[in-house]
This record gives structure tokens, C-alpha cells and sequence, in this order.
């Protein structure tokens, strides 16, 4: 154990590593890592403060027939799905639904593209959690030739006014985008590689994700460029460090929607 770093722990660094939740840290790894266990404890800490603030911004949402989208885009391994998962842990499940749509059947891709994803919008009173979404022809499909240039470009002259339609009909939507390094999804491809429960997550897109990470970017920039509009925003969320994305994201969202909140709790979390 370090002795130089028990000295320099404060007070409230003691007493958060001698909770249970601190405890159950410290002896997570043989031998003790103190460091680690505290930052860890302290993340764990603030995601408790933050799921209570969640429940409150589900009740008013219930409460007041509100209609909430949140779309979770980004880089394959960017860490959409835990984050989604980070953000319902405490919530009402009979009051959102998280959406994960396969690849569009043949009838599906014979229809208007945003069909299957209109039948999946918030009804009165719901959160819906979109990992992946309508922008999927933004970006996925046009780098990995899953639609046409003249489908692409049909597509960007109607994003637009699709949203603005939703909106009008009174739908809130608000539109994250977990931003990883070259590097960070490298190594994160190979960890799924070596993880057998994580492999089902890899798919023949993941597998050209590195050799087009230009391709991406491309699109990505012109996707923010056209669809970033001061009604409905992007928010790029720094993904690198999964624990710090998922609290910007769960932050943003409760500062993005209008329930009762005391900005002054959120600023202290």
C-alpha cells in the first residue's frame, strides 16, 4: 500500500473510501489500489446523485405527457449501449423503451426511410432511448455503401424538415455523439476480440471501422454541418474515458430538459 498517498487522502476521501460501496473498491484488486478504488468510488457516487436527478426529470416527464428522443451516435465502440444502460439502471422501465433496430428488412427498404423509426417515437409521458438512429443513413450506410449517393443525398434534403415536423408535433429530441480516438477504438476492438461474452457485439462493419476511419470522419462533418441546428444541436460527448462520457451525458440531458431542477445540485455532482 501507498503510505505517501493514505497521508495526502482528505477527510471526505477517508470516509468515502470506508463506505460499503468504497470498501467493496478497495479490495476489488489484489494488491489494494487505493487510487484506483477512490476515483472509482467517487464516479459510483456521483452516478447515484445523477440517477436520482434521471427519476425526477421521468416523473415530470410522465407527469406532464411529455414525448422525449435521445439519440446515442458515434464510432462502433464508442460506448453508446453502456452509456444507454447507465442511464436506465434506476428508471422506471414501464415508462421508456430502449430502440435497437437490426438491419431493414426487404419490406423495409422498399418504404420511406424514416418509417420504421416514426413507428418507434415517445408516446405521451415515454423516454425513448435510441442507440442508433434515423442518422444511421448519415453516416454508417453511405461509408460502408449501404445506400446509394442519389438515396444519400434524398436523405440530407429531408432530414431537416423531418425533425422539424417532430418537433412541431411536440416531440423533444436531443442528439449525442460519443467521440472516440483512432487509437481508443483500436484497443477497444481488440479487448471485444478477447472477451467472449463482448464478441456478439462485433459485426463486418466493426471489421472496416479503422481501414475507413476517414470516410467517417468525412461524413460525420458533414452530417454536424447540415443537421446541427440551434433547435436541435448535436452535443459531442468525449468518449475516451468511458466514466466521464457517461456523466457528461446523463448532465447534458437533465440541463437539456425543462423539469424542475436546481442547477445548483447539478453543478455540485
Amino acid at each position: 500500500m501507498n503510505n505517501k498517498l493514505v497521508e495526502k487522502l482528505t477527510e471526505k476521501d477517508i470516509k468515502l473510501l470506508s463506505s460499503k460501496q468504497g470498501m467493496i473498491e478497495l479490495f476489488r484488486d489484489d494488491p489494494v489500489n487505493i487510487k484506483k478504488a477512490l476515483r472509482r468510488t467517487k464516479y459510483l457516487k456521483r452516478l447515484i446523485d445523477l440517477h436520482e436527478e434521471l427519476i425526477k426529470m421521468q416523473k415530470w416527464v410522465s407527469e406532464k405527457k411529455q414525448r422525449v428522443a435521445i439519440l446515442f451516435e458515434g464510432r462502433d465502440a464508442a460506448g453508446k449501449g453502456g452509456s444507454i444502460r447507465r442511464f436506465i439502471e434506476h428508471m422506471n422501465p414501464r415508462l421508456l423503451r430502449v430502440v435497437a433496430l437490426p438491419a431493414p428488412t426487404l419490406v423495409e427498404q422498399g418504404q420511406w426511410y424514416f418509417q420504421r423509426y416514426v413507428l418507434q417515437l415517445p408516446s405521451p409521458g415515454e423516454i425513448v432511448f435510441f442507440n442508433r438512429s434515423w442518422y444511421n443513413r448519415a453516416v454508417v450506410e453511405p461509408v460502408n455503401g449501404y445506400c446509394s449517393q442519389k438515396q444519400y443525398r434524398e436523405y440530407m434534403a429531408q432530414i431537416g424538415d423531418f425533425e422539424h415536423m417532430l418537433r412541431s408535433d411536440g416531440i423533444q429530441i436531443i442528439k449525442l455523439w460519443f467521440s472516440i480516438s483512432k487509437e481508443e477504438q483500436e484497443k477497444r476492438f481488440k479487448e471485444i476480440r478477447k472477451d467472449p461474452l463482448k464478441q456478439w457485439k462485433l459485426s463486418p462493419v466493426d471489421d472496416k471501422a479503422i481501414e475507413l476511419w476517414d470516410d467517417y470522419t468525412y461524413y460525420k462533418n458533414t452530417m454536424f454541418a447540415h443537421t446541427s441546428v440551434a433547435t436541435c444541436p448535436w452535443n459531442i460527448i468525449l468518449a475516451n474515458t468511458k466514466a466521464s462520457a457517461r456523466t457528461e451525458a446523463i448532465k447534458y440531458v437533465l440541463r437539456t430538459v425543462n423539469y424542475p431542477k436546481d442547477e445548483k445540485v447539478l453543478e455540485m455532482i
